[in-house]
């Protein structure tokens, strides 16, 4: 029985360490070929697929060839920005509402409505993304922000061009809706783990409910509620096709304004995988595992960062919690 549970404590981290590894040797070429290219430039051209292959430094790729991804990790951090600024308000929102406010018997309506909402395909919030939300977003909520936003310093992101409805806005609160789930049934689960007491006795002490669920419950799980952040930007940053589908997909440039067209590194590798594998080269293969390398960092990183939070928190923790 011990060496079983010993052998599944390691699997994640080895499955982890593998995966690494692997996308680490498939980019390894674009790698020494883009150099620091990758991480100053926007450009994006596979190259001439027509035209006698080219070898540089031992790697062989289209003439012409070059892959520049800073307006992949930029308009990833920025849905990703956007999905938890919207998404983790709403969430522990709906979390306290659930669990405080509702009672038990309806409460637990509410929590088999955020499973369904949780089990629904991320190409059917694309879809509807597309479809319905973004026109909607496009012709009766952007131009509201937009003609009404001063544009001074940084609130000028907030301006400019509408479009149609597909774009950065639209892929950030799409994002938003689908970590709504994990959020709040996290923080509802939080919330079950405050020792009643704690509310009794401040609620004697005739704090209103407001005050208890500011000095009690929140400082109680702060901790937990960071994890639970994470855990939403998570999924965010490595969404696929919903963002593929309202993002625009638009490659080579850092969007100018919340509403512009973009892409993400996870879409950029499915919408580009089917013509990447038409280079004889192999070189896009190896471009596109290097993205993928990249938001693996980036995911390892913003881990780290909320582990660094967590530990801080704890420190500053209530003797209560």
């Amino acid at each position: 029985m011990n060496g079983l549970v010993r052998f599944t404590a390691v699997i994640s981290p080895i499955a982890l360490l593998g995966t690494a590894i692997i996308i680490l040797i498939a980019a390894l070429p674009a790698i020494r070929y883009n150099g620091l290219f990758f991480f100053e430039h926007n450009a994006w051209k596979p190259g001439n697929s027509y035209g006698n292959t080219v070898v540089t430094n031992g790697i062989a790729h289209a003439p012409g060839a070059q892959f520049g991804g800073v307006f992949l990790i930029v308009g990833t951090l920025l849905a990703g920005l956007i999905a938890v600024l919207v998404g983790v308000p709403i969430s522990v929102g709906a979390a306290i509402f659930i669990y405080k406010k509702l009672p038990q018997k309806i409460s637990g309506l509410g929590n088999f409505l955020l499973e369904i909402l949780a089990g629904i395909p991320s190409v059917i919030f694309g879809l509807w993304g597309a479809l319905t939300f973004g026109p909607f977003l496009a012709h009766d909520i952007s131009p509201i922000i937009a003609n009404n936003v001063p544009k001074i310093g940084p609130l000028k992101f907030l301006t400019g061009n509408v479009g149609a409805g597909e774009g950065l806005l639209a892929s950030g609160i799409i994002l938003a809706i689908m970590i709504v789930p994990i959020v709040a049934s996290t923080t509802a689960g939080l919330l079950k783990q405050v020792p009643e007491g704690l509310r009794e006795g401040a609620r004697a002490l005739g704090m209103t409910d407001y005050e208890i669920l500011k000095t009690v419950d929140l400082r109680w799980i702060k901790t937990g509620l960071i994890g639970s952040a994470v855990l939403g930007l998570g999924r965010a940053l490595g969404e696929t096709m919903a963002v593929a589908m309202v993002s625009g997909s638009f490659l080579g440039a850092i969007p100018n304004s919340i509403y512009s067209t973009m892409t993400t590194i996870a879409a950029t590798i499915a919408t580009q995988l089917d013509s990447a594998l038409q280079d004889s080269t192999g070189f896009t293969i190896s471009v596109l595992a290097e993205a993928g390398l990249v938001l693996l960092v980036i995911n390892l990183v913003v881990n780290v960062f909320a582990r660094i939070m967590i530990s801080r928190s704890n420190k500053l923790q209530l003797p209560a919690g």
